[in-house]
């Protein structure tokens, strides 16, 4: 049996490598291949392209990578056709997903959107593509089944793997101590794991950080990088900036980092979910051009840009979508970070709402329902269960 991946997004690429084990813990001789990142090479997959170094935003970030993705769908269509995988999952991304899925199913292979695109949150006429080239959807958040059946397309909700993910994850320990033994206050600042997030973003979590200092002249500052590049460039900018602030910059402690954290800077995206699973006070920014702004502004049908202030229908994380002035949006934010810093009860009541909620929507176990979902439906029957009488 063959699968074949498609997964644009860095947070998809750890969703994807925990299913890919998932699926081979069940089904050894699993033959898995497809476009995505290095964890999932590392959890067995044989990349045929590395397509998370491509995952941008904006029209104006797309445009230069048009030809790239238009040869990487050429390349799939010629796979689905010499091969015929027995499946095709796809991960978020839509802009690129969609044309995969439409190969896909002109090719006869079953389509599984796992984590669907948030068709809920904006241009939701998109639906018409879910229902004509996708045979299964497997939603990570609670409300979007039901989103669905009002549109008439059946969908499972098989929890968010960030849950498993965070409830699985084994600290390292030391580092931990190495930080708290210490009674400086830790502010996390997560930059993002998009290389144009980092170029629109970090310059303002910089200036956060500059106001906070100034406030807390003990304060200790983490920056969790997604990538070793990523973390150059963090650096860079820092250079650039001038100052000496009292920051250290890291990869692959985001978990630790957001653990030992008071709370955190982050920059919209999927890891808010972890600020739940581990209750984390935190403030989200997102900064987006003026013009991509207005070009997207008649396509949104939310009132947040926040996973769990969706799942609460209220802010329990302050956020801030920043198009101009940002300097006004950079005081409001330090406000929040000053406030919890220098009020500990204003701290506990932040992090208590997260509790609350974390406790009334964590569901663990998704990546290993949606592994049984896609296997119950690829798997051939025996021979003994095709003559089994009916029941």
């Amino acid at each position: 049996m063959q699968i074949f991946f498609s997964v644009g997004e860095p947070s998809g690429d750890q969703h994807a490598a925990h299913l890919i084990r998932a699926l081979t813990r069940r089904r050894p001789n699993l033959e898995l291949c497809g476009y995505g990142g290095p964890r999932m090479r590392e959890a067995g997959c044989e990349l045929k392209c590395e397509l998370t170094n491509l995952a941008v935003m904006g029209v104006f970030q797309v445009l230069p990578l048009l030809l790239t993705f238009y040869k990487l769908v050429k390349q799939a269509q010629r796979i689905f056709r010499e091969s015929k995988p027995d499946a095709v999952v796809l991960i978020d991304f839509p802009g690129f997903n969609w044309w995969i899925a439409r190969k896909a199913k002109a090719a006869g292979i079953p389509v599984f959107y796992y984590l669907p695109p948030q068709l809920w949150a904006w241009a939701p006429w998109r639906v018409k593509r879910m229902r004509k080239f996708v045979d299964h959807i497997l939603c990570g958040l609670p409300f979007e089944p039901e989103w669905y059946a009002k549109r008439g397309l059946v969908a499972e909700y098989v929890g968010h793997p960030f849950f498993d993910e965070a409830a699985e994850q084994i600290l390292d320990e030391p580092f931990c101590r190495q930080w708290q033994k210490g009674d400086r206050p830790i502010v996390a600042i997560l930059p993002g794991s998009r290389h144009h997030e980092i170029e629109f973003n970090f310059p303002l979590q910089i200036k956060i950080m500059e106001r906070i200092a100034a406030k807390f002249p003990n304060v200790q500052f983490l920056v969790a990088c997604y990538k070793e590049r990523q973390l150059k460039r963090c650096r860079e900018i820092l250079a650039a900036h001038g100052g000496s602030l009292p920051v250290e910059l890291y990869v692959g402690r985001t978990s630790e980092i957001v653990e030992i954290a008071a709370c955190c800077v982050m920059v919209s995206g999927s890891v808010s979910l972890e600020m739940l699973a581990r209750a984390k006070p935190a403030v989200v920014i997102y900064r987006i051009h003026p013009l991509t702004y207005l070009m997207y502004l008649p396509l949104v049908n939310i009132t947040s840009i926040t996973l769990p202030n969706l799942i609460a229908k209220q802010q329990l994380l302050p956020e801030w979508l920043v198009v101009m002035h940002p300097e006004r949006d950079v005081q409001a934010m330090s406000a929040v970070i000053e406030d919890w810093l220098g009020n500990p009860l204003s701290l506990a009541r932040a992090a208590r709402d997260l509790r609350n909620l974390r406790d009334e929507v964590m569901k663990v176990g998704a990546t290993g329902r949606t592994a049984e979902r896609i296997l119950s439906e690829l798997a051939p029957m025996s021979p003994a269960q095709s003559f089994a009488p009916a029941a």
